[in-house]
């Protein structure tokens, strides 16, 4: 656990701890500080990197976390912040993030959210998926979470993943080349850190509600 905050850090670790879940947390107060010290713990399982009351929209923080899940892609970089808002969490996974709790959230779900990390999951606040969607129903003025993640064309590829669609019916939907639509899918695949085109798709499943996708297409042909 990477957190500046002492009194944080060594709270949470005990809080584990306590917890019996076989999790052992090593904390540091930097990146820095835990790279001079790696070769004391080799072994990590996953990385918890705490942000607190900063922002995701921040560049310096962007640029850590970047950082971070560049330099450790097979390890799952988990982001920790006082921020539940919906902005911050897709920031958060566009710079590779395979989670984000809110301090909001108690111990016990802490504990499961870096257990769906490290089964290769993606955890997100259910409390601003709820808030997404009530703004999509409302009307007017929304907020279309995956606009900051993929292009209009992306999009509807990602769409078409979701439902199984093959390559070739994919190009021919859309009026694309083959080759195009897998270009479009290896970028859909880096962007999700996905290994393959079902783990796009029950990405996507899990990160959205079902009716979201059409409806942020609709919002794109609005711009």
């Amino acid at each position: 656990m990477i957190d500046t905050r002492m009194l944080g850090r060594e709270c949470f670790a005990q809080s584990i701890a306590a917890q019996n879940t076989g999790l052992e947390v090593r904390a540091f107060a930097s990146i820095e500080e835990w790279k001079s010290k790696r070769s004391l713990h080799p072994n990590i399982s996953a990385i918890l990197f705490n942000i607190g009351g900063r922002k995701m929209s921040e560049s310096s923080v962007a640029e850590e976390l970047r950082g971070l899940t560049t330099e450790f892609q097979d390890t799952p970089v988990i982001v920790m912040a006082d921020s539940d808002e919906l902005p911050q969490i897709l920031k958060a996974l566009e710079c590779g993030a395979r989670g984000y709790i809110p301090s909001s959230v108690n111990i016990g779900i802490c504990v499961e959210a870096i257990s769906l990390a490290l089964a290769g999951g993606v955890f997100v606040p259910a409390s601003s998926v709820l808030a997404m969607r009530k703004a999509l129903e409302a009307g007017g003025e929304t907020i279309h979470p995956m606009a900051g993640m993929f292009t209009l064309r992306q999009t509807e590829v990602a769409e078409a993943l979701r439902r199984g669609k093959a390559n070739k019916i994919i190009a021919y939907e859309l009026h694309l080349r083959e080759s195009t639509v897998k270009v479009h899918i290896r970028n859909i695949m880096k962007k999700l850190r996905a290994t393959n085109r079902t783990e796009v798709a029950f990405k996507i499943n899990d990160m959205f509600p079902d009716d979201f996708s059409a409806r942020h297409l609709e919002a794109y042909s609005h711009k």
